[in-house]
């Protein structure tokens, strides 16, 4: 399995206040707790921030 790079996703924002990139995920106390103690690979909230994947796709 590849490891798929945050830089891709469409969570993945830069934040004006703190001058860097930070994700951006929706997520409560509870699910960060999950992600952290069961280090995961792969982020489970990945969501692929290309637009265009579809349409090139189809040509």
């Amino acid at each position: 399995m590849s490891s798929i790079s945050c830089e891709y996703c469409c969570y993945y924002t830069y934040d004006e206040e703190m001058e860097e990139y930070v994700c951006d995920v929706n997520m409560d106390e509870d699910d960060y707790g999950r992600l952290v103690e069961q280090g995961f690979r792969e982020c489970p909230y990945f969501k692929d921030g290309d637009e265009y994947k579809v349409v090139r796709h189809q040509m």
